[in-house]
C-alpha cells in the first residue's frame, strides 16, 4: 500500500487560471497539488471558473467539484482565501466586497510578504487590449485555444502510453510564434508599470498562461501560470521566499505497486 506524502506547509499560495468547467483543466494534477500543499492564505488570481465555456455548454465533472470542496474545506479549517476574478469569471466582479463560504472577493489587493515586500495581486486582463476593446476577437481566440487544448490532450494520451512525461503543445507553440512572444513581453511590461504606479515592489498575476518570476526595471514580475498547460503555482515560504512550483516536474512519483506473486505450479 502506498504511503501518504507529507504535506508542505507554506505562508501563502497563489493560483490562477484553473479554468474549472472546461475539458482542458488538469483537475487530477491540481487536486494532487492541493493535497500536498497547505497555506495560511490562498490567493485565487482569476479565471478559476470558466464562465465563458460554461455559457456555451455545461461541463462540470466530479473532479472539478472536488477541487471547489477542497478549497472550501481549507477555508473552514482557517485558511484565508482571497478570490481576485479574471475575465473568464468576470461575473464574480459584481460581488466584489462580499464573502462567500469564507472566500473574500476583491478586484485587486496588496499582499505583504514575510520580508515586507509589497506585491500587487491582480489577474491582469485589464491590461490585455484585445479583451478590453475587441471582446469578439477574444472569444474567437478562446475557441481556437480550446481546440489546441483538445489536440494537446490527445498528444499527451499517446505520450503517457509511451511512458513519457506531460508536455504542452500549446505552450510550446505560443513561444515559437513571434506575435505571441511580443504580446507576453508587452503584457509583462504593463503589469510591472502598474505595480510601480501603485507603489508596490512587485506584481503577482495570471491571465496569459505563462509562468514567470523575474525583474522588470526594478519591479518583481510574478505570473502564476495556469492549470491547463503548465500546471504551475507560486508559493511563499515562511521566510518570505517566493517559489514557482512546476507541478508536473516536482510532484512525488506514485509509489510502485508490488509485483504480483507467481502462482505455484499445480
Amino acid at each position: 500500500m502506498a504511503q501518504d506524502v507529507d504535506v508542505i506547509r507554506v505562508r501563502t499560495l497563489f493560483l490562477s487560471d484553473l479554468h474549472l468547467g472546461t475539458r482542458g483543466c488538469q483537475a487530477a494534477l491540481l487536486l494532487d497539488f492541493l493535497k500536498r500543499y497547505d497555506a495560511d492564505q490562498i490567493y485565487l488570481v482569476g479565471d478559476i471558473i470558466d464562465g465563458w465555456r460554461l455559457k456555451s455548454g455545461w461541463y462540470w465533472p466530479q473532479a472539478h467539484n472536488d477541487i471547489i470542496q477542497k478549497l472550501l474545506r481549507k477555508a473552514r479549517k482557517g485558511t484565508r482565501i482571497v478570490y481576485v476574478p479574471g475575465n473568464h469569471d468576470e461575473f464574480l466582479r459584481d460581488y466584489v466586497g462580499h464573502q462567500f463560504g469564507g472566500v473574500e472577493i476583491v478586484d485587486r489587493t496588496i499582499h505583504e510578504t514575510a520580508t515586507g515586500e509589497r506585491l500587487l495581486v491582480i489577474h491582469g486582463d485589464q491590461f490585455d487590449m484585445v479583451v478590453r476593446h475587441a471582446r469578439w476577437l477574444a472569444l474567437l481566440g478562446d475557441g481556437a485555444y480550446t481546440a489546441a487544448l483538445a489536440v494537446n490532450t490527445v498528444v499527451n494520451v499517446v505520450r503517457r502510453r509511451l511512458g513519457l512525461t506531460y508536455w504542452s503543445l500549446s505552450a510550446w507553440a505560443k513561444l515559437k510564434v513571434k506575435n505571441a512572444v511580443n504580446f507576453i513581453s508587452d503584457f509583462e511590461t504593463f503589469l510591472a508599470a502598474e505595480a510601480r504606479k501603485q507603489g508596490a515592489d512587485g506584481v503577482v498575476c495570471g491571465h496569459i498562461h505563462h509562468a514567470a518570476d523575474r525583474d522588470i526595471g526594478g519591479v518583481r514580475y510574478v505570473n502564476t501560470g495556469d492549470w491547463v498547460e503548465s500546471c504551475t503555482a507560486v508559493v511563499e515560504h515562511y521566510d518570505g521566499r517566493l517559489e514557482l512550483v512546476r507541478w508536473t516536474e516536482s510532484r512525488p512519483e506514485p509509489a510502485a505497486l508490488p509485483a504480483p506473486r507467481a502462482r505455484a505450479a499445480a
